[in-house]
């Protein structure tokens, strides 16, 4: 009897162990991770006027997608080794990467679970196309931050001697593109206290005798400042009806184009007073170069 009944509390044993059927199913796999796209701009040339979050932004990097930087280039140094370095910069008249694939490039990578920086030239919000980018990055559902970088055409000027603004010369600045320069509006522009043409070089035989048709005095002050910022850099100080001259057969790409009285001024010369002729102070010539400091890097915005 005491067999049986040890036998039967045995089966009762086993049974209440047995799984039960209404057992919850196990969780599901968690979803693959989504990247990322940081859009940072690299400042104006030099590498050490990165911000700091454009520096841990590349340092974070699974993917750095980068424009024609230039010496600026070195940024790249702050990236991990293994991130991978997408070179997809433009370069007006020659053969270069349509907008599309860059922006299927930023997308793909993100897809892929990778935290991405698109590391720009200048500031993002300045003639950088980051809104076809955006616009592509956001209808693919990746995450996007963006981190601004100091303009080329805020520290080209300042690179040559001379401020954007200063009572009573320039009280206001507008910044245009160089790219379309046959159909720009330069009878709207000629008004400017100070005006900046980015990506200009090459249509300054056009600019120049446009401004001075709609009207902007002939001997308004002209600096074109190439490759600011870096050892290479060149300064031509001329006058609107003469800049042409002074600066044919010279590369100026990639340069800043300034129109307007504060290009007169010329604080890295001995001397100098603001508002002074081009070619007065000690140092300036109407045509000839200018000094350059040594910081690295090109001053141009992508585009």
């Amino acid at each position: 009897m005491r067999g049986a009944g040890s036998h039967g509390r045995g089966r009762a044993a086993a049974a209440s162990a047995a799984p039960s059927s209404s057992a919850p199913p196990p969780p599901p796999p968690p979803p693959p991770r989504r990247g990322s796209c940081a859009l940072v701009g690299a400042g104006p040339g030099p590498p050490d006027l990165l911000t700091l979050r454009a520096v841990r932004a590349l340092e974070g990097a699974d993917v750095v997608v980068y424009d024609d930087l230039g010496p600026s280039e070195a940024a790249l140094a702050h990236a991990p080794p293994h991130a991978e370095r997408v070179f997809v910069g433009k370069r007006g008249g020659r053969p270069s990467i349509r907008q599309p694939e860059i922006d299927a490039t930023l997308v793909d990578r993100c897809l892929k679970g990778l935290r991405v920086v698109r590391l720009k030239g200048g500031c993002p919000s300045v003639f950088s196309r980051a809104g076809s980018e955006l616009r592509a990055l956001a209808a693919a559902g990746c995450a996007v931050e963006i981190v601004p970088g100091v303009s080329s055409a805020l520290a080209a000027p300042l690179f040559a001697g001379f401020p954007l603004t200063e009572a009573d010369l320039g009280r206001s600045f507008t910044v245009v593109s160089g790219h379309a320069a046959p159909a720009t509006d330069w009878g709207a522009l000629a008004g400017a206290d100070t005006l900046v043409v980015l990506m200009g070089g090459a249509a300054l035989p056009v600019i120049a005798p446009s401004l001075v048709a709609a009207g902007k005095a002939p001997d308004t002050p002209v600096a074109v400042i190439r490759a600011a910022g870096t050892e290479e850099q060149r300064v031509w100080r001329s006058r609107l009806a003469r800049v042409v001259a002074d600066t044919a057969g010279e590369e100026l790409s990639p340069c800043i184009i300034v129109v307007g009285a504060v290009a007169g001024i010329d604080f890295a010369a001995p001397g100098a007073a603001p508002g002074a002729a081009p070619g007065a102070a000690a140092g300036a010539g109407s045509g000839g170069g200018g000094g350059g400091g040594s910081q690295g890097g090109s001053c141009k915005e992508a585009g």
